[in-house]
């Protein structure tokens, strides 16, 4: 392997780069894109109990803030509850677009590597075929070793550079889905929380018997 990867001539250094930096991101983002660290189970009916039953001081707020994204949504909620519903659902926005931001971090840098790993293969491609013109017009087409060599590079480089491309192309689709459902997961939650602090449920009056008005009536005797 690494004589395949030298015979690709100095153009295999950016891919070998962005193939390293590929594999860090994608290792990252699957250990912090863990659903149980996203969203912990029971979480949501949880903080809503704590809600209903006013177990809620600064020191807790803070500790659920940091425990997870979605944590740090309900928290943000949470820390508004005595606010109108319009307050406490543009505050559940602008926290969302923070943790929203925070997930999808790096995932550009992974995409923009899909994006140029065929460029750097072809670029790596034209160098090889460009080596090869140039031995060949200057000694020409006598040695076919030459010809091979600067084919070789180009083949090297091209397959080189899609497979860096393919799998990083795959890996930031599903990354971007896995984040587009846990937002549509945690919108859900943190509009049951919404409910719960600000549609409180009415309680009906008991309705009294309508006496019925007593006619006095004479004494017989």
């Amino acid at each position: 392997m690494l004589e395949i990867l030298m015979a690709g001539g100095w153009a295999m250094v950016p891919i070998l780069i962005c193939s390293a930096i590929a594999l860090a991101i994608v290792l990252e983002r699957c250990w912090t894109l863990r659903r149980k660290s996203v969203l912990p189970p029971g979480l949501g009916d949880e903080v809503r109990q704590w809600a209903r039953s006013g177990q809620l001081d600064p020191s807790h707020l803070d500790t659920l803030s940091n425990g997870s994204p979605l944590g740090e949504l309900l928290a943000a909620a949470l820390a508004v509850r005595n606010q109108p519903r319009d307050l406490i659902k543009e505050r559940i926005e602008d926290t969302g677009r923070h943790v929203i931001h925070r997930m999808e971090r790096y995932l550009n840098t992974l995409g923009t590597i899909a994006l140029i790993g065929p460029l750097l293969g072809l670029f790596g491609t034209v160098i090889g075929l460009i080596r090869m013109f140039m031995e060949v017009m200057a000694g020409g087409i006598g040695d076919p070793a030459k010809m091979a060599g600067g084919i070789g590079e180009a083949l090297i480089c091209t397959a080189s550079g899609l497979t860096v491309a393919i799998p990083a192309y795959v890996l930031h689709r599903y990354f971007r889905s896995r984040v587009a459902g846990y937002c549509v997961e945690m919108e859900k939650q943190a509009t049951a929380l919404l409910d719960d602090l600000t549609l409180a449920p009415a309680v009906a009056s008991p309705v009294r018997p309508r006496r019925m008005p007593t006619s006095a009536t004479p004494d017989p005797g």
